[in-house]
Parts: C-alpha cells; sequence; structure tokens
C-alpha cells in the first residue's frame, strides 16, 4: 500500500499529522525518562510533562499563525524551563522558529533571522553571567544552537528557493503570454494580408463581370454575346473559388490550408481570354518554363499583378492594347541535380484606343 506524500495532503492535515508525530514521540521520550536536559532529579510530575507537550502540540495545528502561535508556544517554553528543561519541547519548539520563518512576511522572516543570532549571544552572555566557568558557558551556547539557529536557517534556505521558484515560473508565465500575443498578432496581421488579397481578387473579377455585361448588353451579334457571357460566368465561378479558398484559410485554426488550389501562373491563358472578351486587345510573351516547377509565393504573385494590370486596363482603357510578358531565368548545379528558379513579371501600361 502507498501511502500519500505529505505535501500532497490538505494544510490542516499536514499540520495534524506533524502534532500527532511529534506528541507520539514527545510521550515516548516522557516515558522513558531521558527528557532531561539538566542532571539531577525531575520534581515536575509526569502529568505535567504531559499537559506542557500536549499544550504544545496542540499549538503545532496553528504553527502557519505567525506569530500568534510561536508566541504562544514560547509561553509555554518559559513555563518548561521555570520547572527545568526538557527535550520534547525544546524539539518541538524548533518547529515553531522553522514554521515562522516559512510562512511569516517577510519582515518577519527578517526579524527571525536577527532573533535566532541574538539569542545565542544572548545566552552565552546570561550564562558567563551565571556560571561559574567560561567552560560551561560555551556548551551552553553551542547547546542552543541547534535548537535555534538552524530551524532559522534551514527556514531561510527554503524560503529563499520558494521565492526563486515562484520567479521563475512568473517569468515562464510571462513570456508564454509574450508568445502568444505575438502569435495572435501575426495571425491577425496574415489574416489581415489575406483579406487585402480576396478584396484585390474579387474586386477584379466583379470589375471584369461588370463590364464585361455591359458590353454583351450592347452587342449585336448573338454569338459574340454568348462568348462575352460564358467569359463572364467563367469569372464569376473563378470568383467563388477564390472566396471559397480564403474564407477557408481565414476560418482555419489549425494552419491547415484549403483544399482550393490558388491561382497560378499556368492559367494565364484564362485571364487572358476574360480581358479579350471584354474588348482589350491583349499581347502576351512567355517564356516560363513549364517543367521548372515556382515557388508558390512567386506563381500566385505573378498571375496576381497581371491580374490587376488586366483589370486596370479593362477599367480604364477598354478596347485598348495591352502586352504582358512572363519570364523565368533557370541556373542548374550539377553537383546537387537541383534547379533554383527566379521569376520576373512586368506589365506595360496600356494604350488607349485610337
Amino acid at each position: 500500500m502507498q501511502f500519500p506524500r505529505l505535501r500532497s495532503l490538505p494544510v490542516w492535515q499536514q499540520d495534524a499529522l506533524i502534532a500527532l508525530t511529534t506528541w507520539a514521540v514527545g510521550f515516548g521520550v516522557y516515558a522513558a525518562g531521558i527528557h532531561r536536559l539538566l542532571a539531577g532529579y525531575d520534581h515536575a510530575p509526569l502529568w505535567v510533562r504531559l499537559l506542557e507537550l500536549t499544550a504544545l502540540c496542540g499549538l503545532e495545528l496553528l504553527r502557519r499563525w505567525v506569530p500568534g502561535a510561536l508566541l504562544l508556544a514560547t509561553a509555554v517554553v518559559a513555563a518548561d524551563i521555570w520547572l527545568g528543561p526538557s527535550l520534547p519541547v525544546l524539539i518541538i519548539y524548533t518547529d515553531f522558529l522553522y514554521a515562522a520563518t516559512l510562512y511569516g512576511s517577510r519582515r518577519t522572516s527578517r526579524v527571525m533571522i536577527g532573533v535566532a543570532a541574538l539569542s545565542v549571544v544572548g545566552v552565552l552572555a546570561a550564562v558567563l553571567l551565571l556560571a561559574q566557568q567560561w567552560r560551561v558557558a560555551v556548551l551552553a551556547a553551542v547547546s542552543v544552537l541547534p535548537f535555534v539557529v538552524t530551524p532559522v536557517w534551514w527556514a531561510a534556505n527554503v524560503r529563499q528557493q520558494r521565492d526563486i521558484a515562484e520567479t521563475e515560473r512568473a517569468n515562464a508565465a510571462q513570456l508564454a503570454k509574450i508568445a502568444e500575443l505575438d502569435r495572435r498578432a501575426a495571425v491577425a496581421a496574415e489574416r489581415g494580408r489575406m483579406a487585402r488579397d480576396l478584396h484585390d481578387v474579387i474586386a477584379g473579377h466583379l470589375s471584369a463581370i461588370a463590364i464585361q455585361s455591359e458590353a454583351a448588353l450592347s452587342l449585336p451579334d448573338p454569338q459574340l454575346a454568348r462568348t462575352v457571357l460564358e467569359s463572364v460566368r467563367e469569372n464569376s465561378v473563378s470568383a467563388l473559388e477564390e472566396m471559397r479558398a480564403m474564407i477557408g484559410l481565414l476560418k482555419a485554426e489549425s494552419g491547415h490550408a484549403s483544399s482550393t488550389v490558388p491561382a497560378r501562373l499556368a492559367e494565364l491563358a484564362k485571364l487572358v481570354e476574360s480581358a479579350r472578351a471584354s474588348g482589350l486587345d491583349v499581347t502576351v510573351g512567355s517564356t516560363v518554363d513549364a517543367a521548372v516547377a515556382l515557388p508558390a509565393a512567386v506563381d500566385l504573385t505573378a498571375y496576381r499583378i497581371t491580374q490587376e494590370a488586366l483589370t486596370n486596363a479593362v477599367k480604364h482603357a477598354p478596347g485598348g492594347k495591352s502586352t504582358s510578358t512572363s519570364a523565368t531565368s533557370t541556373v542548374s548545379s550539377r553537383s546537387k541535380s537541383a534547379t533554383t528558379s527566379t521569376t520576373r513579371k512586368t506589365a506595360t501600361a496600356p494604350e488607349p484606343a485610337c
């Protein structure tokens, strides 16, 4: 059977267990008759000693009440010293010194350290005045050391380590909070960029739809009007696909990309046909190597630049002439069998119709 650790118990159960254990040990010491610190006969009856022990162990339940518990325990120890100092009472009193230093305020802890230092000097001075030999005084001062200085020093070290651990935890929590804020800011910035991109894409498609619809209404040829309407439908479907892809990315919390493939430079022919259906004379010159896969960001950026250029040409110079050029330069490394691609996209300003 595995017993729970003392730290895992509630506070009142920890104090109760300490009180019961110390009482049982103290009772054994008193019953064995080895409790006297000074030579000679103990004139106090056993029941008085047990009454002192019970009172002191009862105060153990209030050991975290600083400095009240320490003051009451000091009164019990003073009575014990008046009757004749006994070992169990002094040992239990060290726990009160430990608790006062550990659980008290910072000011109380500093006071306890000073009191512990002065107590040794005070006992040494008192014994020097009362004792006939200096060796007895030194022995008395050394005997006080384990009962006063040791628990205070130990509690001060434990408190220092606890404060350091709390500071480290606070710093870690602060760093985690800052990292979370940075992550949210990055996500918000990325979503803002995607929203602007979505606005540009949809605005381009809708502008083309509006211009093509207006042209279709004024065309006398039904076949040409049908071609224009097909381009309108294609622009509408493309706009919906782009919107669905962007909205899916904006809603995604886990970072998974949308299943809709973004527009690429390979789909430039559809964009050109849509512009031509709007009445724009478009000339395309492309040296893009189909066997070389462009980086996704470069591919999408080149497509967006072309789309924006053609949209502006259709909007501001309908019936004009536009020239679009796409080029790639490739450098191959024979030793590593890898290909590095860079893309440059330029578009000339549209020429007004004569």
